[in-house]
């Protein structure tokens, strides 16, 4: 059964507001547009919906499920923390479900973006979160226990499921000092919890308010050169580009009275510190540790700790241990170590390797036995040990990939249960085909009957080749199978993953069975596009959803599986979290175009018209930019408040383009693979053949007046169209741009340009400092706009090219941030850079 989408005619944005919006009809001043950028925000904050994330589910007692989720409540600011309940019954329900705040309005810590430590603003950029309420949360399913952080420290409360009342959370007992971040609470006991304070990791008993210190990497001195050592904190590179924020893993089960906790060190000391200004008071410096191309990273090593609980529940009999085998030693390639776990029966650690230039992946399966206090003497020369060990300290190769481009590092990864203690079956995904697909896969688990001697080799116990006994491919074709989650119902085996089967602009959800692979069957209704969470038995489903017309939905569906059959499986509606509040009135709503370039590529843009348009007259046109890889500006979803900007250009009077070029994600390595060595050279090749067929096709832009705009991958763009292609731009305004790819982190730029001494030409070809003398002599035809303190795109970049732009004698003009990182989060400059973009425009353009 398809999802039913219920749809309301009403307009988002009233008419008579929309009569408001001030047109181009002439220059107006500073002080008047920055009252007009005011009264934008205003009026275009009707496009912004509630729109839930972060769900958890939860059975209580009465066979009702709860479940919970994070977001902005009408007429509020805030990100808070909701839940509805989901009656226990088989009826069809189209209503509104009734959803409440969990914490009481009252709680004064919601409000903790004006309280916020350093170590909690660099997560929210690492993120990419809102600095304004409750961002994450931890809840134990069973007890109820919720706990989060806020204003630097950690909060707890219980539902106890019996009262729909809000509750108050009181902050957790701790002598530690500093930020308290990554809370994780104990799976097998909800009173303990763990968390990271001052790069080290703390565990904390909530009943007895005992609280220990269980690593000891960092010291905690003043100079960071000299305190190089972190526990459970993933380096930058692994945040930013690996998208992987935590470091530290409960062990899932305790069934020995034992508790483990599964962490990795990081040694950042052949990493240069860099040194930025601050604003907090007069002469401070921020200090970090950033790995350029071609210079060194951080290394990590995987470590185990354990402790116990006496009878006053203290925590006690505190552990260290360190793998016998080291990964570094067995694996001398590897690089980063981009994801790690437990599989569910808690005997295993798996975790994936990459090497640096990205290219080669493995998943490597530990047994626990590999971890020991007392660590043999182990001689590489000899490869012996000196010491006897026993219960066969597996480390065990069980899949490995490749690729000529580079791994798109994922989370597709589901271990499956199986009968044979020697053999272990997993749900994986890799882009053999060229796309994503899903593959079922049985490996074999070698095993060592008896201990060993002195004498014995330390590769009995080492396996560097997999041993695939089966590998069934469950879904094929020219689309890609999309991250971060798949869903399988081990009973009926059936597999519920995202994929864009239809169309590389909507996501849908799919089932295909592991007893009838390549059999795929669509669940989701083509003209939307959908974000969807699934419960632990895959009994219930959210659904989010929205069109380029549609503000998003949220719906809520019973799973039934007739049979182990992907026809058998139903969705039946019990109500709308969200309810589609309006359709957009028209000029809201950009138009999708589809065009086929010269290469014979399909590339997709998108338009917004300017709000007054008038079909015979030709308007002045904004090329919104990324360009880059890893992310998709052109698909069939809502353009809201994340689109601020552009709506705002428009009713301005600017038409505005955005256009997905070779190199963008969701269309196959292929497609991406077309920028590996060369960023910035068909990106925009593609984007000005796009934008020259819709001038033709459309009739209304104005080539004579053509800007190019863009922030990050966008400002480098932008920066380079200018140079490259002076008669086509007009202007261009670059925000926080890449000037020189050899000034960018390892992880990024090494995975799409290789290392700079493999690609010299490369690496020349693609920085903005060899080609300043091509900048126009013109005056304000150029607007670079940066945040002083931005840790990830340094102010470096730009001090680089204005020192070039001087030497050459080139005009530019520059806004400086002082207070903002590589996103502006701070409303006032936020409105600045937009009164400062739109005066920039009107003036030049």
């Amino acid at each position: 059964m398809e999802v039913e989408v219920k749809e309301n005619e009403q307009e988002l944005v009233p008419g008579d507001v929309k009569k408001t919006l001030v047109s181009n009809d002439r220059k107006l001043s500073w002080s008047e547009l920055r009252t007009l950028v005011s009264e934008l925000r205003r009026q275009l904050s009707g496009l912004s919906t509630m729109v839930p994330t972060s769900f958890t589910f939860r059975t209580l007692q009465d066979g009702r499920t709860r479940i919970y989720f994070l977001s902005t409540p009408q007429n509020g600011w805030e990100t808070t923390l909701l839940f509805t309940d989901i009656p226990n019954t088989s009826q069809p329900n189209s209503l509104k479900l009734q959803w409440q705040c969990v914490l009481d309005l009252n709680f004064p810590y919601l409000s903790s973006c004006n309280r916020s430590s350093k170590e909690e603003q660099l997560l929210w950029e690492r993120k990419r979160l809102t600095t304004w309420g409750i961002n994450s949360y931890e809840i134990h399913e069973h007890s109820g226990k919720i706990v989060f952080p806020a204003a630097s420290s950690l909060f707890q409360c219980v539902d106890s499921g019996f009262t729909n009342g809000q509750l108050f959370p009181t902050k957790l007992r701790m002598t530690s000092m500093g930020a308290k971040l990554n809370p994780q609470i104990c799976l097998s006991n909800p009173e303990l919890v763990a968390y990271i304070c001052n790069h080290d990791i703390w565990v904390t008993h909530t009943v007895s308010g005992s609280n220990v210190r269980i690593t000891y990497a960092h010291k905690g001195g003043r100079n960071l050169s000299d305190d190089p050592l972190s526990a459970g904190v993933p380096s930058y590179v692994m945040q930013e580009e690996f998208c992987r924020y935590q470091g530290y893993w409960w062990q899932p089960k305790c069934t020995d009275g034992v508790y483990r906790i599964l962490y990795e060190e990081v040694d950042e000391g052949e990493v240069k510190v860099f040194w930025f200004p601050s604003c907090q008071a007069e002469g401070d410096m921020e200090e970090f540790r950033f790995p350029r191309a071609g210079c060194a990273n951080s290394k990590s090593y995987l470590k185990l700790v354990e402790f116990k609980l006496n009878d006053h529940l203290q925590i006690v009999d505190l552990s260290l241990l360190d793998l016998q085998f080291s990964l570094n030693v067995l694996f001398p390639w590897m690089e980063y170590m981009v994801r790690v776990g437990w599989t569910p029966d808690a005997e295993y650690i798996w975790v994936q390797l990459l090497d640096r230039r990205q290219q080669h992946l493995e998943l490597v399966l530990l047994s626990l036995s590999n971890f020991t206090q007392d660590l043999p003497y182990f001689n590489n020369s000899s490869c012996k040990m000196n010491n006897s060990v026993s219960d066969s300290p597996i480390v065990q190769v069980i899949y490995r990939q490749d690729s000529q481009y580079w791994i798109n590092v994922h989370d597709l990864l589901y271990f499956l249960p199986s009968d044979d203690h020697n053999e272990v079956k997993f749900i994986w995904a890799n882009e053999d085909t060229g796309y994503r697909h899903l593959y079922l896969i049985t490996a074999q688990i070698s095993s060592m009957a008896n201990g060993v001697t002195e004498a014995s080799q330390s590769t009995d116990y080492v396996f560097l080749a997999p041993k695939i006994t089966s590998k069934v491919q469950l879904t094929s074709g020219d689309w890609e199978v999309m991250g971060p989650d798949l869903w399988v119902q081990d009973v009926k085996q059936l597999v519920y993953f995202m994929g864009l089967k239809e169309t590389p602009l909507e996501k849908h959800l799919y089932v295909v069975s592991l007893k009838r692979p390549g059999e795929i069957r669509l669940l989701t209704r083509p003209g939307y596009s959908y974000i969807v969470e699934f419960n632990g038995d895959c009994s219930l489903l959210v659904t989010l959803y929205s069109n380029i017309q549609k503000p998003p939905a949220c719906q809520v569906f019973r799973v039934d599986e007739s049979e182990w059959t992907v026809e058998g499986v139903n969705l039946t509606p019990l109500g709308y979290l969200v309810e589609t509040p309006t359709s957009v009135s028209e000029c809201y709503s950009p138009d999708l175009y589809t065009h086929k370039i010269s290469s014979g590529h399909v590339l997709y843009a998108m338009v917004f018209k300017p709000h007054h348009f008038e079909p015979d007259k030709k308007y002045p046109t904004i090329l919104n930019v990324y360009g880059g890889p890893e992310v998709q500006l052109v698909s069939n979803t809502f353009k809201g408040m994340r689109q601020l900007r552009m709506h705002m250009l428009a009713a301005r009077g600017y038409c505005v383009v955005a256009i997905d070029s070779r190199g963008s994600f969701h269309r196959g390595i292929h497609f991406e693979g077309h920028i590996k060595g060369k960023m910035g050279t068909v990106e925009l090749s593609d984007q000005v053949e796009v934008l020259r067929w819709l001038a033709d096709t459309l009739g209304y832009i104005d080539l004579e007046r053509v800007a190019i705009h863009g922030w990050s991958y966008g400002g480098y763009l932008s920066l380079m169209g200018l140079i490259h292609y002076p008669n086509v731009f007009k202007i261009a305004i670059a925000g926080a741009p890449v000037t020189n790819w050899n000034l960018y982190d390892t992880g990024y730029t090494e995975r799409y340009m290789d290392l700079p001494a493999h690609n010299i030409d490369g690496y020349s070809e693609g920085s903005v400092l060899n080609f300043v003398h091509n900048f126009p002599d013109e005056e304000n035809r150029l607007l670079i706009i940066h945040g002083l303190i931005d840790e990830n795109v340094h102010f470096y970049h730009t001090t680089q090219l204005i020192n070039s732009m001087i030497k050459a004698g080139k005009p530019y003009q520059l806004q400086i941030y002082p207070n903002e990182r590589h996103s502006l989060r701070h409303l006032d400059s936020s409105k600045h850079y937009e009164t400062t973009l739109l005066s920039f425009l009107q003036n030049n353009l």
